[in-house]
């Protein structure tokens, strides 16, 4: 009877027992497959954190101004749909006061768990710069963006039967005389007024500041004569616009706006690079886990892509951005040094 063959006699005894370099290439390859698995298990598991994370009880969106503008409008917008996809409720607190800074600050102190937001405008952005000594916060390092949300540009308006009917008619007279012509603004060092500063020192012009305390008054003095012209954002003089009462000579934002076809922007006009525009945007204390930031942004998108709450915005003047929270930080970061230099040029401080 023959016997079984040792490992020595057989005549694959090699194949049978792997060197030690098979070895080693064998675990290569098991660890390469492994490898290449590994990103699609991690994506996997940062998308269902992002699903699991919920705020676990009330959310409190911070309006750092008084209800019925339009920044308390759009809050007020967006909490219903948030509250609808977080399955919790999303309360407005208008916590009014030192033109944004109150509201503003009281969110960079609360607790990052992503229960207390921001809603903002651009004075959100411009405010530091009118306290150089010391600000009342750092929109950089003391806030989490979440998304800008809508923006809408601001605008040059002159009564409808003013002898300005481009904004190069209005810089000419300016240049004939220093302090000739005049302008209103919603009030001293908000974003507006530092808007047209930054023209006018593109220009190199000087216009006389008139400030009121809102839009509606400064828009009224335009209509009652007492200036020659305001500037504010859109969304205020919209109704005069379409009415017929007043003029716009250009806007402040990067394209035409729908409703005005006819209107150049102040960058068309031979201002390249020129953007002044009021934004609404969604911010959460610096150190909110980025899961919450995360499903924040993406139900809020989802919100703004639908079609009857897009036409609700675009009736208030309104065009709807959701921009991604690494956009958001972005022009953050571009924007606070810009209007600082501003405000610094035109030696504009807070009242």
């Amino acid at each position: 009877m023959p016997r079984p063959a040792t490992p020595s006699s057989h005549p694959h005894a090699l194949d049978s027992q792997p060197s030690p370099a098979r070895r080693r290439l064998v675990r290569a390859a098991i660890l390469a497959g492994f490898g290449s698995v590994l990103p699609v298990c991690q994506g996997a598991a940062a998308a269902q954190a992002v699903q699991r994370w919920t705020p676990g009880g009330t959310v409190r969106l911070v309006v750092p101004f008084a209800a019925g503008g339009t920044a308390d409008l759009v809050a007020r917008l967006l909490a219903e749909g948030l509250a609808r996809r977080l399955g919790h409720p999303v309360i407005v607190e208008n916590r009014a006061g030192a033109g944004g800074n109150i509201g503003i600050a009281s969110v960079a102190r609360a607790a990052p768990d992503g229960r207390t937001l921001l809603l903002a405008s651009t004075a959100f952005l411009t405010n530091p710069a009118l306290h150089p000594d010391q600000p009342p916060y750092d929109p950089v390092r003391q806030f989490a963006a979440i998304s800008e949300l809508v923006s809408a540009p601001d605008v040059i308006l002159v009564r409808s039967d003013s002898p300005f009917s481009t904004l190069g008619d209005l810089l000419a007279k300016a240049k004939a005389s220093a302090g000739a012509a005049s302008y209103a603004t919603p009030g001293n060092g908000n974003s507006v007024h530092l808007g047209a500063e930054l023209l006018w020192q593109k220009v190199g012009v000087t216009l006389l500041h008139v400030p009121y305390n809102g839009a509606a008054p400064a828009i009224q003095a335009v209509l009652g004569g007492q200036v020659d012209c305001a500037l504010s954002a859109l969304p205020p003089a919209l109704p005069l616009l379409a009415g017929g009462k007043l003029r716009a000579l250009a806007l402040g934002g990067t394209s035409r706006w729908h409703a005005l076809p006819g209107v150049p922007t102040i960058a068309e006009s031979g201002f390249a690079g020129y953007r002044s525009e009021t934004m609404q945007a969604l911010y959460a204390p610096a150190g909110t886990p980025p899961a919450a930031i995360d499903r924040l942004h993406r139900e809020v998108a989802s919100m703004l892509a639908e079609a009857p709450v897009r036409r609700r915005l675009a009736e208030m003047g309104f065009a709807v951005v959701a921009g991604s929270p690494e956009a958001l930080s972005k022009r953050v970061a571009e924007e606070v040094p810009r209007w600082a230099r501003v405000a610094a040029t035109a030696r504009i401080r807070a009242d």
